[in-house]
């Protein structure tokens, strides 16, 4: 996690703080959507959606234990097989798959894990799975 710093909210921008608050309420279900949530906050759509996949809340307890990761996979046997044995080889393990049906030839795959055990760090991970082939857009979502 080079890439990641664990800052005190004090010196970042308000935006920040709101643009968390925000995503609590969605994912609460205290509002029924982006434009309500926002509105709640005091942000506006454009400040949430440059920085939802960016800021992020982090717990002591539960630090750098679980994180969401999303990529394209060619429709081939054996790719998925291959994704997922390097996550194991990782010593991370697979709460959830989802997966949905190819178009043109491409899956899109969401995969969250428990990082608890894991040997290397989540960059490390990443970069091994974008190295496999028929992988494309391999993306961090969200850790905490």
């Amino acid at each position: 996690m080079n890439k990641y710093y664990i800052i005190d909210k004090s010196l970042l921008p308000e935006t920040f703080d709101k643009v968390v608050k925000a995503r609590e309420l969605i994912n609460n279900g205290e509002v029924e959507n982006i434009s309500e949530a926002v509105k709640k906050v005091g942000i506006s759509r454009g400040s949430y959606y440059k920085y939802k996949d960016l800021v992020f809340e982090s717990n002591d307890e539960i630090w750098n234990r679980k994180a969401v990761i999303s990529f394209l996979l060619r429709d081939e046997r054996g790719i998925l097989s291959k994704v997922l044995g390097t996550i194991s080889d990782s010593n991370a393990s697979i709460l959830t798959i989802n997966q949905n049906i190819p178009i043109h030839n491409i899956a899109s795959i969401v995969i969250s894990l428990d990082l608890s055990n894991m040997h290397n760090s989540i960059d490390t991970l990443i970069n091994t799975i974008k190295e496999i082939d028929g992988t494309s857009r391999v993306e961090l979502v969200s850790i905490e």
